[in-house]
């Protein structure tokens, strides 16, 4: 069995810096493309950033030049370090991993959540 585990979630003052982390577990022949969405309360979840396993990424409008998504290959984890923090950013991130397990098929992965709390 695949799992995702994050960590680094927090409150943090606007303007803040915080750094998430995820590392995929179990029985993997492959990761391809990694990434972090965000649900807030009442909103639907939408991607914030994706890179893929040649290391292409791609950032919603909204992170970015704030955001960067980077993976360490060697460790199986995926990091979404975020810096000037808005209140908006506030929502629970979720890491979501494209896995290739036993039999060569490749499934879709999600972490648990981690909450960002973003103080104005």
């Amino acid at each position: 069995q695949v799992q995702l585990v994050e960590s680094g979630g927090g409150l943090v003052q606007a303007g803040g810096s915080l750094r998430l982390s995820c590392a995929a577990s179990g029985i993997i022949l492959s990761i391809n493309a990694m990434g972090w969405y965000r649900q807030a309360p009442g909103k639907q979840r939408e991607l914030v950033a994706v890179i893929t396993s040649g290391g292409s990424t791609n950032y919603a409008d909204s992170v970015k030049g704030r955001f960067t998504i980077s993976r360490d290959e060697a460790k199986r984890t995926v990091y979404l370090q975020m810096n000037s923090l808005k209140s908006e950013d506030t929502a629970v991130y979720y890491c979501n991993a494209a896995i290739k397990g036993l039999g060569g098929v490749t499934y879709d992965w999600w972490g648990q959540g981690t909450q960002v709390t973003v103080s104005s």
